[in-house]
């Protein structure tokens, strides 16, 4: 009795010792790149709202992201920076369908260094000798690629400018390589060009893409379920919708 009376002792000092968000329970979050820093603030209106909960948030490319839940990554809650990724996830059976909402959208802008680059007016400039490296998002797991690829397709470009393309694992990635000069031009969110205001020029909004939409569902091998809804619930208050609306996103 006195050793089982020591180890209760000892298992509650070690509790007690714990760091607070040891002892929460955790939500999994994985988001699209271009979520980062929308989500992160909302993550943190979530737990100021729900003391004992902690968001626990993998920012990567949507691509990327559904891989590493169809390899069996311990994650809740999935949102995505198109349909298709999610679309894909469902028909795998790694998604729940019925738990899926848009809550965002965006556009996708051309944009150029702000200082010093090639003079790039429209996409038909692209083609000229002055511009050597297009950053685009790799079409196979980066959304904005396919969107890209959409535009360029549409101006009967993608094909003539193919040799220039500079292949990014991420939105964030072009945007840092037209950022520091190391591509002339690049494809992006009109919310991540306007995080580099100083770094980066918009030159158009694209066209012929298809609507920039981003979903949000639960993953089916999630054992927070409950918790997982309350998040993505929690996305289309008036206070994170107001989050959205600062970083530039628009009402889906």
């Amino acid at each position: 009795m006195r050793l089982s009376r020591v180890v209760v002792l000892l298992a509650i000092s070690l509790i007690a010792a714990l760091p607070p968000q040891a002892a929460a329970q955790q939500l999994t979050v994985s988001a699209a790149a271009s979520l980062t820093e929308a989500f992160k603030e909302i993550g943190a209106q979530f737990e100021a709202a729900r003391p004992g909960v902690a968001v626990r948030f993998n920012f990567a490319a949507s691509g990327v992201l559904i891989q590493q839940i169809r390899q069996g990554a311990p994650v809740d809650v999935f949102a995505s920076a198109d349909q298709e990724t999610v679309a894909q996830g469902v028909a795998d059976q790694l998604l729940v369908a019925r738990t899926q909402r848009n809550f965002a959208a965006n556009a996708v802008v051309l944009i150029v260094p702000a200082e010093g680059g090639a003079a790039v007016k429209s996409l038909a400039d692209l083609a000229s000798p002055a511009v050597k490296r297009i950053a685009i998002g790799k079409t196979a797991t980066v959304p904005v690629g396919r969107y890209t690829r959409q535009v360029l397709e549409a101006a009967q470009l993608w094909a003539p400018l193919a040799s220039k393309f500079v292949q990014a694992d991420s939105v964030r990635q072009v945007l840092d390589y037209v950022a520091r000069g190391e591509a002339e031009a690049g494809f992006v969110y009109r919310t991540d060009a306007a995080l580099l205001p100083g770094k980066v020029r918009v030159v158009l909004m694209a066209q012929g893409h298809q609507p920039v939409t981003y979903p949000v569902i639960m993953v089916k091998e999630s054992r927070k379920e409950a918790l997982a809804r309350d998040f993505i619930a929690f996305l289309f208050t008036p206070s994170a919708q107001a989050v959205f609306e600062r970083y530039g996103f628009i009402n889906p």
